[in-house]
């Protein structure tokens, strides 16, 4: 099959918009994605630092929070959920990739719940290593962190170490897919 005849694909892609790590692998992936054709539409409370405000082939789809008197924390992951699903009900996504387990695979879990099966993209989980070392094994995050990596349809880790910790941790039946950070500098 020649590359020009491929199918482009619709991605959503969900991460933390600052300076870690896990935000510039997911947006380097995104742009590379856009490069070659796909429709890329980030998910984010803002603009990741290393997308462009106006870049071939991207959508920015900006999570915003109202803040309740009722809620001591603005209730992200359910805003999140709900952008994914209404995006996901205008332009439907062929893929869901989310970084990091918590909260944006709990989001992705809850966007395709609310969809009826023939509109729910497929989830993809990519773990970054305080996703799962740090807060997946807060007590208070265990259950949910293992429940939203057994709910998507793929699950990828940065490094061999962080794949071997998930499977020991959390026990998730699922394979991990590694696919070692790529930032292209």
């Amino acid at each position: 099959m020649e590359k020009s005849s491929r199918r482009k694909l619709n991605l959503g892609i969900v991460c933390h918009p600052a300076y870690g790590g896990s935000g510039v692998v997911a947006s380097e992936l995104g742009l590379e994605l856009a490069a070659r054709g796909h429709h890329v539409h980030f998910f984010s409370h803002s603009l990741p630092f290393r997308v462009p405000d106006a870049h071939p082939n991207t959508f920015f789809h900006e999570v915003e929070v109202t803040s309740y008197p009722l809620f001591k924390y603005p209730p992200y992951t359910l805003a999140l959920a709900t952008k994914l699903a209404e995006v996901c009900r205008k332009e439907p996504l062929d893929v869901l990739h989310v970084h990091y387990a918590i909260p944006h695979a709990v989001a992705a879990w809850l966007c395709t719940q609310m969809l009826p099966p023939e509109q729910r993209p497929a989830t993809i989980t990519t773990l970054h290593g305080t996703d799962i070392t740090l807060v997946g094994l807060d007590n208070s995050f265990f259950e949910i962190t293992r429940f939203s990596l057994d709910r998507s349809d793929g699950i990828t880790a940065v490094s061999d170490q962080l794949a071997g910790e998930t499977l020991r941790l959390f026990s998730t039946g699922r394979p991990v897919k590694i696919i070692p950070n790529f930032v292209d500098s």
